[in-house]
């Protein structure tokens, strides 16, 4: 009798034990692991400062100013009388002259780069073949011409002769664009052009001070 009495308090015994450690389980299941956040995380998260890309800042050009860095106007065709000096000799069938700008306007204004160059038919003729290439020997500066005052850009004509592919085609001048202009001057001086766009005739220069 004793004995059963034993053996049903260890049985009553192991199975509070057995309730008591499943219930710890299941309490450690429902917490998991790294569930807690520490104090302070998602302040810390929003606090943090964002990268924003800095804004574009656009630079004013002379093409969409009008003017230079220094205030100065750029010369415009209305107000320059162009010339041509044909002094400056020539070497294996090519001619090189000055094109020349004078200020006839009455306030100052900047001559800056190369200008546009094409042998044609008239003042308001179609041009004749390809328009003059960009010749890099001189560096662009900014040419102030106070009125009265000229810059020249220095240009080289092929003999057209030189080729024997090309289409002749007899040119009564030179159109000139100012550099940012879209109105021209004319010289009047006749050569003879190619009416092969693939042939080049003419180069020119930046404008020099004169």
């Amino acid at each position: 009798m004793t004995n059963m009495r034993v053996k049903n308090g260890l049985l009553l015994t192991m199975a509070a034990a057995s309730v008591f450690l499943l219930s710890g389980c299941f309490q450690a299941q429902a917490q998991g692991p790294g569930t807690g956040t520490p104090s302070g995380s998602a302040s810390a998260s929003s606090s943090m400062p964002t990268s924003s890309a800095p804004s574009a800042s656009g630079s004013s050009t002379p093409s969409s100013t009008g003017t230079t860095a220094s205030g100065v106007p750029l010369c415009k065709a209305a107000s320059l009388t162009p010339s041509v000096d044909s002094t400056g000799g020539g070497a294996a069938g090519s001619l090189y002259m000055k094109l020349i700008l004078t200020n006839s306007g009455t306030e100052s204004c900047v001559l800056k780069g190369f200008p546009g160059v094409s042998l044609t038919t008239g003042p308001t003729g179609d041009p004749i073949g390809a328009a003059a290439a960009r010749d890099d020997t001189q560096p662009v500066t900014d040419v102030v011409l106070a009125p009265g005052k000229a810059g020249f850009a220095q240009l080289r004509y092929t003999q057209a002769g030189n080729y024997p592919d090309c289409t002749q085609a007899t040119a009564a001048g030179f159109r000139v664009y100012p550099p940012e202009d879209t109105a021209s001057v004319f010289i009047p001086q006749q050569h003879q052009a190619c009416s092969n766009a693939a042939i080049n005739l003419l180069s020119v220069q930046a404008f020099q001070a004169g």
